[in-house]
């Protein structure tokens, strides 16, 4: 098998209701992992140029649900369930990350998060 072209990594990272820091995968199912997965198999893409991996927490609680694509290092905020075939399009697919979900690099890995 060929290399990943690309890695969407989707944090599953769970906390109890009520956390300051909310939780990526509040009802620790991995709703959204599993989405992504099965939007890329129906384009017949999934694991063969492109992975959605689970991963834990990427330390970005406030702004999550989190999503990273890599190679490019793009960090997705407060993703929803209905903007994961608008990320598979535009940017898996075409090349161009869907800027409304962007966190900017001033923000990831800062105390202070606002998207």
């Amino acid at each position: 098998m060929a290399k990943f072209k690309k890695h969407i990594f989707v944090c599953m990272n769970t906390r109890e209701a009520g956390h300051p820091r909310g939780s990526c995968d509040p009802t620790g199912q991995g709703e959204l992992q599993r989405l992504f997965k099965t939007k890329l198999a129906e384009r017949g893409i999934a694991n063969s140029t492109v992975r959605a991996n689970k991963c834990g927490c990427l330390d970005q609680c406030e702004l999550g649900p989190t999503v990273v694509v890599y190679p490019e290092a793009v960090w997705y905020g407060h993703v929803r369930p209905e903007d994961v075939d608008e990320i598979i399009a535009s940017h898996i697919v075409g090349g161009q990350p869907v800027e409304r979900l962007v966190i900017s690099d001033a923000v990831v890995n800062t105390t202070h998060k606002k998207a």
